[in-house]
């Protein structure tokens, strides 16, 4: 099984003030190696994409995404998708690629978006999938505004349908979560694992392929210690891929 994980890294711009002087530093991380780590694990090629990258090298068309049997968007605003460095710096058409994506789903793709400050709205709405085609192939629907429900005291995931495949096998209890991205699901589609009274695993299929929302994070802040470290973290992940990629 082949997956592409576009998005789980940032820069940093850091202003130092010492007194009557100041100096910046800048320094660049990653926050995917719990998740690449359970994807490899399980066998799967992996193709990670940060986001600074993915602004001009994400796959342009359903042709090319076909590729994979699984695309992963993680931390990762519509801006970066919408906007490459042809269009935005020269005037140049290009392919839009939520469009892309959409049809990717459509043609038979697995598609899952993972939640963070710049997935779904995110922080002050700037990840803004809100009225895109991505939000068509989703098994949710965005509220306008920002989505964030931050739990700084933890909230601990329940499931809903034990007898799905994305959870067959896991134990009722998980650990603790510091928050989300508040999602209403579609009617048609199964809510597989909730936070309190809000969903945090929406699958359904789109066409002929499947696409999965997961309301938090796959690694911090969101994703505390005792989450990334669990011993159902890995299956989790391996089992809501292969289920997106219809092979269970």
């Amino acid at each position: 099984m082949r997956v592409l994980l576009a998005g789980e890294s940032w820069t940093m711009h850091t202003i130092h003030q010492k007194g009557f002087d100041s100096f910046t530093t800048t320094a660049y991380a990653e926050g995917h190696q719990w998740l690449s780590g359970a994807l490899k694990e399980g066998g799967a090629e992996l193709d990670y994409m940060p986001s600074h990258i993915a602004n001009d090298k994400f796959p342009y068309t359903p042709e090319d995404l076909a590729a994979y049997d699984v695309v992963m968007l993680s931390d990762i605003g519509s801006n970066t998708l919408l906007l490459p460095s042809d269009t935005f710096t020269k005037s140049i058409a290009r392919p839009n690629r939520l469009e892309s994506i959409r049809q990717y789903i459509e043609n038979g793709g697995g598609f899952v978006m993972i939640g963070g400050y710049l997935t779904f709205q995110g922080i002050d709405a700037k990840a803004q999938y809100a009225s895109t085609p991505v939000e068509d192939a989703l098994p949710v629907t965005l509220m306008y505004g920002d989505d964030r429900v931050e739990a700084p005291q933890g909230i601990t995931p329940t499931v809903d349908e034990a007898e799905h495949p994305i959870v067959a096998g896991l134990s009722s209890t998980w650990p603790n979560l510091l928050g989300y991205n508040l999602l209403e699901p579609r009617e048609q589609a199964t809510v597989v694992a909730s936070v309190g009274t809000d969903p945090l695993i929406v699958a359904w299929e789109y066409g002929k392929g499947r696409s999965v929302a997961f309301a938090s994070d796959c690694g911090p802040h969101w994703a505390p210690p005792d989450f990334v470290e669990w011993d159902g973290y890995a299956t989790l992940w391996q089992q809501l891929v292969r289920w997106a990629a219809g092979e269970i």
